[in-house]
């Protein structure tokens, strides 16, 4: 979360800056409370450090509990970002290289948003590999898969059972297929109109 001028409103009585647990790659954590703060507790990453504001009346109690709920909701928003095309295509060089002995070698990977009836899709004479947005937020086994399968097409085009055996190598792939099933049966189920409150 980029820094928030409205964070720092109010007057800072007292600031305390504690390292990570050792052997955590966290990083360093500063707690500043204020007197003008009555209720809210917020936090946001500044550089290399986790700033956690809080107000000035509370405990050491509260302040380490806190602490520790406000880097648990900062990692879990941060969790839910999305990978960029760069670090796709990172995962399916690592993905090749574990499955497919690295003899798959895409020369691009990354995200599109044209894609709405498939999850992705291979070019192998120009090697390249796409994968719907729609799959940002799901599972990480799940995009693993779909990156797998458009991976195994730079090897064999079709969809034949030397392509499945390839696939085979990957433990989730029957959970991802289900997982992706699902997903689109959910997509086909009649919507509901939502009930009113009486």
């Amino acid at each position: 979360m980029p820094a928030d001028p409205l964070h720092r409103a109010g007057k800072t009585q007292r600031s305390t800056t504690s390292q990570p647990p050792s052997g955590s790659e966290a990083s360093p954590i500063e707690v500043r409370r204020s007197t003008r703060r009555r209720r809210t507790v917020s936090a946001y990453r500044e550089g290399d450090r986790t700033i956690v504001l809080i107000p000035a009346r509370m405990s050491e109690a509260e302040e380490q509990r806190w602490v520790t709920v406000m880097l648990d909701k900062l990692a879990a928003q941060e969790s839910k970002r999305s990978i960029g095309d760069a670090e796709l295509a990172e995962r399916a060089e690592r993905l090749s290289a574990q499955y497919f002995g690295g003899r798959a070698r895409p020369v691009s990977v990354r995200w599109v948003t044209n894609q709405n009836t498939r999850w992705g899709s291979c070019t192998p004479a120009e090697g390249s590999i796409r994968l719907s947005h729609r799959l940002q937020g799901m599972p990480e086994y799940v995009v693993d898969y779909v990156l797998l399968h458009e991976l195994a097409h730079l090897l064999v085009p079709g969809h034949g059972p030397r392509f499945w055996r390839l696939l085979e190598a990957y433990p989730r792939t029957e959970r991802a297929r289900g997982y992706l099933e699902g997903v689109v049966a959910a997509g086909r189920l009649p919507h509901q109109p939502a009930q009113r409150a009486e």
